[in-house]
């Protein structure tokens, strides 16, 4: 069997990965044989020490124990998710991974897994520039986007309805040449069988009926999850009279949203406004 090279710098997770794979082979362990021991496929390990998906606390303690690591990879997570994602946000990003339908609103800025690479980093330029994240938290925070958008580039991918709020669109994130290419990433994304693209207008005003971004994500077994998050936190909802309300919601926006050719016709005329801005 062909034993590849782990990249460290590959995504946030990848030098977890690399000290998990070092611990299974210090015990002589294969994959499979890991995973039957704790209850994973040896599938989803492959994919932990590939720094391709993030690990579950579940996973990673279960790992620790088995293993005897005397607790490194949990304090690996530990640090990983309070350097560069917000708390809540690995939970969600694993269900992501698994979702076949995953229903997105954004406020104010283009929903992350729509972005291009310089886009996203010209977003989290900002937060280096007010001292709140270091650059290497911000570089890390982009490759892991990244990894979240190879993720979904599975041979099955799951079906991706956005509804950008209007002002995304016209908000200058690093600008004009980056959001001149942003702009005709969507239109790409919004020729893409698998990928649904409305626009919210501004003039939808106080009846748009989200305040805060949501996630709704439809699971393989039909059940669904929604992530909301604050300034500070997300969470990952799964009380199903909730999740009803928000369904309800999305169905609304859906509705008071512009119409597919309406919204790329618009995506496009704001492109054009920023390739004619002196």
């Amino acid at each position: 069997m062909n034993r590849k090279d782990l990249d460290p710098t590959s995504s946030p997770y990848a030098a977890l990965g690399i000290q998990l794979r070092r611990s299974r082979e210090a015990r002589r362990l294969t994959q499979i044989k890991l995973g039957a021991a704790i209850a994973y496929s040896g599938a989803y390990i492959s994919s932990i020490e590939r720094g391709i998906r993030p690990p579950s606390r579940k996973f990673v303690v279960s790992a620790d124990t088995y293993l005897a690591t005397g607790g490194t990879l949990g304090l690996m997570l530990d640090q990983l998710e309070h350097s560069i994602l917000i708390e809540g946000f690995p939970e969600y990003a694993e269900k992501e991974a698994e979702a076949v339908v995953i229903r997105l609103f954004q406020i104010g800025v283009i929903s992350g897994l729509l972005q291009t690479s310089e886009y996203a980093a010209a977003y989290e330029q900002a937060f280096v520039r007010r001292g709140t994240v270091t650059q290497q938290q911000a570089d890390e925070r982009v490759r892991f986007l990244l990894t979240r958008q190879n993720r979904l580039e599975r041979p099955s991918p799951p079906h991706i309805h956005a509804v950008l709020d209007e002002w995304s669109l016209r908000r200058p994130i690093g600008g004009r040449a980056v959001m001149i290419g942003q702009l005709a990433h969507l239109e790409r994304l919004a020729n893409r069988p698998n990928t649904t693209i409305q626009v919210a207008p501004i003039g939808l005003g106080e009846n748009r009926p989200f305040a805060h971004p949501v996630t709704l994500l439809t699971m393989p077994n039909r059940s669904l999850l929604g992530y909301s998050e604050s300034h500070q936190r997300g969470f990952l909802e799964r009380n199903p009279e909730t999740l009803a309300g928000w369904a309800r919601d999305y169905d609304r926006l859906q509705v008071e949203a512009l119409p597919l050719a309406a919204s790329l016709e618009l995506i496009r005329a704001v492109r054009k406004d920023f390739e004619s801005a002196p």
